[in-house]
């Protein structure tokens, strides 16, 4: 019989940033976030490791959600260079564009796509146990990607809530996502 490795990824509740379609900063959770995730707290996790992002929203979740989670700063969430906390309409059009068409594209001097997908898949290789992860939409996109094999021009099509749950098992030398 083979082990099952099952990895939960959780996203980070609420902030200004996210309700504003603004590029995030290191900024904490929103009153909404903070009533979000404490409606949501208990979430029945016994015997797994527990991780987190080294941002504040994301250890605010964890610790509302009653996790004693450690930092692990590969679930950093993207590096967005000189947009950090700017809103969409404040970056050229083009430069946008180009951020949104080319995965490979980092116009904003931070992480492109691709190398997040790569920090990512980094991470996941070492994954070996059960374990809950509280982190970012961009980061669990990337998980995603590297689970199924998707190309990374599909990262902007997969759709993350905030507080959403998802789960990736591995087994027999690769990862399947489970959804449900």
């Amino acid at each position: 019989m083979t082990e099952v490795v099952r990895l939960t990824l959780v996203s980070h509740a609420m902030t200004d940033a996210v309700a504003a379609a603004r590029f995030p900063d290191d900024e904490p959770l929103n009153e909404t976030g903070r009533r979000q995730s404490e409606a949501v707290a208990g979430l029945g996790i016994c015997g797994a490791r527990l991780l987190v992002g080294p941002e504040k929203r994301v250890r605010q979740t964890a610790k509302r959600l009653g996790l004693d989670a450690t930092i692990e700063p590969r679930l950093s969430d993207l590096d967005c260079g000189r947009w950090r906390g700017c809103t969409l309409e404040a970056v050229p059009a083009a430069d946008l564009e180009v951020w949104l068409t080319d995965p490979a594209a980092a116009p904003h001097g931070g992480e492109s796509i691709v190398d997040l997908t790569e920090r990512v898949a980094g991470w996941l290789a070492s994954v070996t146990s059960a374990t809950v992860a509280v982190t970012h939409p961009a980061l669990i996109r990337a998980a995603i990607l590297t689970a199924l094999d998707i190309p990374p021009k599909s990262f902007w099509r997969i759709d993350i809530a905030p507080l959403s749950r998802t789960t990736l098992h591995y087994r027999n030398d690769r990862w399947t996502l489970r959804l449900g």
